[in-house]
């Protein structure tokens, strides 16, 4: 007899707890809205962060170094900084700005460039840029080259510019 009994509490006890597991399962399908998924992140892209009018710009005299400019719009919740910049291709790629030194203004290397919601940056001629020294000769007006801004942390953020000849809107 107390077998029977054993048995037949241990089912009630596993219909009782089945039962209340679809009772909590039909309360959250029918408890509004589902959770928008979280936003996936995209090897080669920073969410929020938005690249236009890139254009690397070929000198007037071959093998000398291009430039890079673009729009950058950040309108990620997350402080970032960008901490560098690629041109494929290139032998070598840095971050320009212009500023002033012995009373002259020069070109000179850029700082980490900070970037917070709502944060927009041009890369323009006579400002802020990206020189890619020893650009290859393959590179024809037309072309498009491959940037890449690597943040702080490692993130990275690529995009295409057009290649431009050195006569060409900047």
């Amino acid at each position: 007899m107390k077998i029977i009994e054993g048995s037949v509490r241990g089912l009630a006890k596993g219909l009782m707890g089945a039962a209340l597991g679809l009772a909590m399962l039909g309360l959250a399908a029918c408890g509004g809205e589902a959770e928008a998924p979280a936003a996936e992140a995209v090897a080669g892209q920073v969410p929020g962060m938005t690249i236009t009018n890139a254009r690397l710009v070929l000198a007037p005299v071959s093998g000398n170094p291009a430039a890079v400019y673009f729009d950058l719009t950040y309108d990620g919740d997350q402080g970032l900084t960008i901490r560098k910049a690629d041109v494929e291709g290139a032998g070598m790629t840095m971050m320009h700005e212009y500023g002033e030194w012995d009373n002259k203004v020069q070109m000179m290397e850029a700082l980490p460039i900070a970037l917070t919601k709502g944060k927009k940056v041009e890369f323009k001629p006579g400002a802020l840029h990206v020189m890619a020294m020893e650009p290859p000769a393959t590179w024809k007006a037309g072309d498009k080259v491959k940037v890449t801004l690597t943040m702080s942390g490692g993130t990275t953020q690529v995009f295409d510019a057009e290649v431009r000849a050195a006569g060409e809107e900047r």
